[in-house]
């Protein structure tokens, strides 16, 4: 590989703070909140359906908008940075390899993101681009800052649908990392097992597998049993539903 590109959210960026504040802002306890999130990711919808399910009305961009004039806007320092980013994003950089951050996110959670001055070549968000995953055209820009053939560019991500899928379809590698609920409660699913080219719990697993030309014989033995089980009986297997279809 010569060019790494992690995700933010629950890649490198933890999203305790995120819901938290979502929580003191709708006046519900975080813990409500949490397992409302909990709950719309185990049934393969987007994280943001739980805030409608305590307000089916709301408007989340208007309601982002109201709460950011209301000086309760988005946050970011050191303590919301999970603790294996720094060591495994500056020993890539040691490495020689071109580390580049992009994933969904606001105009302002790259202002702040670029300010922690992470050991990354190039920080960027959606919003910035335009263009949001799991749209083709996000990972089309993202091909044109890789500085390297999308073979030997490697996207790292928890969430399978905007992360996993739309990287391998653009013909890049890929790396799904168990964190955070989409990264855990999927990870043992039959479309994540196919698609990802490596499995991995920690960022600072990356730099070993720089200069792989295959999955690791390790992540290979995590496999389900029963490879020649058809479509359909894999669909039984670990997780219910079709994931491919999660955005």
């Amino acid at each position: 590989m010569e060019t790494i590109v992690l995700d933010i959210g629950e890649t490198l960026v933890r999203d305790d703070r995120h819901w938290a504040s979502w929580a003191n802002w709708l006046g519900v306890p975080p813990h409500t909140l949490s397992a409302l999130v909990g709950a719309a990711v185990a049934q393969g919808r987007e994280a943001t359906d739980a805030l409608r399910v305590l307000r089916p009305d709301m408007d989340v961009e208007e309601a982002y908008r109201a709460r950011a004039a209301a000086g309760r806007g988005e946050h970011l320092d050191e303590s919301d940075l999970y603790q294996d980013v720094r060591p495994a994003l500056g020993e890539l950089r040691a490495a020689g390899i071109r580390v580049v951050v992009a994933g969904n996110g606001t105009v302002r959670a790259g202002e702040l993101l670029r300010g922690l001055d992470l050991p990354a070549d190039l920080v960027v968000t959606s919003d910035e681009w335009g263009a949001r995953k799991p749209d083709p055209e996000f990972f089309a820009r993202l091909a044109e800052v890789a500085g390297a053939a999308p073979e030997a560019t490697l996207y790292v991500g928890d969430h399978p649908a905007e992360d996993l899928f739309p990287a391998a379809a653009a013909g890049m590698r890929t790396a799904h990392l168990r964190r955070g609920p989409y990264g855990h409660w999927w990870a043992e699913h039959p479309d994540v097992v196919e698609t990802a080219d490596f499995r991995i719990d920690a960022l600072t697993e990356l730099a070993g597998l720089v200069g792989s030309a295959v999955p690791d014989a390790a992540d290979a033995a995590d496999a389900p049993d029963a490879p020649d089980a058809s479509p359909g009986e894999e669909d039984k297997v670990v997780r219910r539903g079709g994931l491919r279809s999660v955005r």
